[in-house]
């Protein structure tokens, strides 16, 4: 019960915290319908994807792997988990920012839907990745430790947190990005990944949001011929065994 209070109280210090930074601004209409294709917006996320597939067959970044463990191994006293919570965060925001009347680029039925397509883009990936290269996590636990699933995720969040509140203010990206990049940290950290398994995380996560506002258009078109008026709420969980997200959609 305390841990489940703690992740709604982590998520809602990050909206609250943008909310107080951030200053909201008009938000042209047809914006928010036509989303360009822009190869610049591939160079970050390709770049992190393609340090961490090169780093698989590298010495020498393999070599800076290694060290980076056991320079970190070195002042670790103990496991700090708070990354199992952080990665949901910046996602989240984008709903409890709304709740609390700032709005973004989107409704919450486009939103849910971008959103979701990133998931399952993010998800498919992280998972064939995990299920063929067989890398070996740190701490010796398994062999799915490339790439990074809760870097990939909390990427995907911050990139989605951008999209729906960067043309209101800077700081949400900021706080977005930062909580995302932490809990990149926290997985090497807690001996769970190597860098490379985070940059690549860090880039599918990326991709896969950026990847889900371009098709937004072509799936909307598809999937609602009609107009439907769509209301709901994504909320976290946590039981002994499981945690995870619920949503409750009214249509």
């Amino acid at each position: 019960m305390k841990r489940a209070k703690s992740q709604l109280l982590y998520i809602l210090l990050l909206a609250i915290t943008s909310s107080v930074f951030g200053q909201q601004k008009p938000i042209d209409s047809l914006k928010q319908q036509k989303e360009n294709f822009n190869y610049k917006a591939l160079i970050i996320p390709a770049t992190l994807i393609t340090y961490g597939v090169i780093g698989q067959d590298n010495g020498q970044i393999e070599l800076f792997n290694r060290d980076l463990k056991k320079e970190i191994k070195e002042h670790i006293d103990e496991r700090f988990t708070i990354d199992d919570i952080s990665q949901y965060s910046p996602m989240l925001s984008v709903y409890v920012l709304n709740a609390l009347k700032v709005k973004g680029r989107h409704n919450f039925r486009d939103r849910t839907m971008i959103i979701s397509t990133a998931y399952i883009l993010m998800g498919t990936t992280v998972n064939i990745l995990k299920a063929t290269t067989h890398v070996k996590r740190p701490d010796s636990s398994s062999d799915n430790s490339f790439p990074s699933g809760h870097t990939a995720t909390a990427f995907m969040g911050a990139e989605y947190l951008h999209q729906e509140y960067k043309d209101s203010s800077i700081w949400y990206s900021i706080a977005g990005y930062g909580v995302a990049a932490g809990t990149g940290f926290f997985r090497i950290y807690n001996n769970r990944h190597w860098l490379t398994d985070v940059a690549t995380g860090a880039g599918i996560g990326i991709l896969s949001t950026k990847a889900a506002y371009w098709l937004h258009p072509r799936l909307k078109k598809f999937f609602s011929k009609k107009e439907k008026s769509i209301s709901g709420i994504v909320l976290p969980f946590y039981s002994k065994d499981a945690y995870g997200l619920s949503l409750s959609v009214k249509i």
